[in-house]
């Protein structure tokens, strides 16, 4: 069953403002034949709206499905952004891009860590290379787009820095009023200049992201012209799915991939991206997926071990890694899914681990990444170190945020 934080979120969103565009509905065009949309927990298939975040049914996660069997890879744009894979996104012709050159980031081998831990093939995804340094630049400049182009406003999110600094960037891209609701003590202060910087309204909550993210759908509830931008918006993850068809255009097969969790919605992105990209020929097979949460905030991780069909709040998450100090994320379910469906598991790491993986990047790679993003290779040398993970392999981990971001994480 969906969790609490699902129902509340269904009951002060849906049914809330639907745009001031007349005709320019998400019914327009070929629209709706192109796409699906069905709850994750029930099952039931949905009204297109992009006000609509989670089930009117029950309060569960929505699922976009486009119709890619009708999509090959020559129809992919010529050009190197994210929006390359406009014909796999859930949109009507009439949205226009609200984009900062997001995507086509950098996927390198690591060479050196390769030859330390024996394994055959080790690739690094650097999301850091993103425009304001983050992965969640690929899924704001969609989100902002279907936002923009039905007439919002002003938008809002709770972060623990990351979105908040896309979503200030891209907001102040569109000339949308952007209000970004955090926990007061715990952002990185790279991450609040960013959001200071492009000029977004600041509001601090006591507690953590969990109390700011209760903030934002109280304010939802208030309010018509607000528009959601966390990653209960599922319009937001189809933006982030688009690492994955870059990740498999690139090297056409691999056997795993580790990335660190937060809120749950970026494993689930990257699953839904591999997932299409096997429907299209791209790739053949399903990589095995591996969520990496830290010790002091592992609520996915720890319910996952007990039995994988519900939540473990943690209510008071520590962790040096900011990016994923999160104790009640909202996409669990869908995290749940991407690592049954790929046959991968979670696990979780030690701060120290964290932070030694960092350095490691740093020292013998020349890559330079943020704590969160570190956890992924702290997961895998875990994985290599028990003898589980099989070293004659090709494996990825993503880097989801530039060392800049929280420069002083000891």
């Amino acid at each position: 069953m969906p969790s609490n934080a699902y129902k509340e979120a269904s009951i002060s969103i849906y049914g809330g403002y639907t745009g001031n565009q007349g005709s320019k509905n998400m019914r327009g065009h070929d629209y709706e034949e192109r796409i699906t949309i069905r709850c994750l927990a029930c099952g039931k298939e949905q009204e297109l709206s992009p006000r609509l975040m989670v089930c009117s049914y029950c309060g569960g996660p929505l699922e976009i499905e486009p119709d890619v069997s009708r999509i090959s890879i020559s129809d992919f744009l010529k050009i190197r952004s994210m929006w390359r894979y406009r014909p796999v996104l859930p949109m009507g012709d009439f949205v226009e891009p609200i984009t900062l050159g997001e995507g086509a980031t950098p996927l390198i081998r690591l060479r050196n860590i390769e030859r330390i831990l024996g394994i055959k093939e080790l690739y690094a995804k650097i999301e850091g290379a993103n425009p304001t340094g983050s992965f969640k630049d690929r899924g704001m400049s969609l989100a902002v787009s279907i936002a923009n182009s039905y007439g919002y406003p002003e938008f809002i999110v709770a972060s623990t820095g990351n979105t908040a600094a896309s979503a200030s960037a891209y907001g102040a891209r569109a000339g949308k009023r952007v209000t970004v609701v955090l926990p007061r003590g715990y952002v990185a202060d790279g991450k609040l200049f960013q959001s200071i910087l492009h000029g977004a309204r600041i509001l601090y909550v006591d507690g953590s992201f969990d109390d700011a993210l209760s903030k934002v759908i109280d304010d939802l509830s208030r309010s018509s012209t607000l528009y959601p931008l966390n990653s209960i918006n599922p319009w937001r993850l189809e933006g982030q799915k688009t690492v994955a068809y870059e990740i498999a255009e690139d090297l056409r097969e691999l056997d795993a991939i580790f990335l660190p969790v937060g809120n749950g919605g970026n494993i689930y992105a990257v699953y839904k991206g591999f997932a299409e990209a096997i429907k299209m020929g791209i790739m053949n097979r399903m990589p095995r997926i591996f969520g990496v949460q830290a010790k002091g905030a592992s609520p996915i991780y720890t319910g996952w071990n007990l039995g994988g069909r519900d939540l473990k709040p943690v209510n008071r998450p520590e962790t040096i890694a900011t990016a994923i100090r999160i104790g009640r994320p909202a996409n669990w379910l869908k995290a749940f899914k991407a690592v049954r469906e790929s046959k991968g598991f979670f696990l979780s790491v030690d701060d120290t681990d964290i932070l030694a993986s960092q350095r490691m990047l740093a020292k013998l790679e020349g890559v330079g990444c943020e704590p969160a993003s570190a956890a992924s290779l702290a997961g895998l040398i875990k994985l290599v170190d028990e003898g589980i993970i099989d070293k004659d392999q090709r494996i990825v981990i993503i880097l989801t945020g530039h060392s800049l971001k929280d420069p002083i994480a000891r």
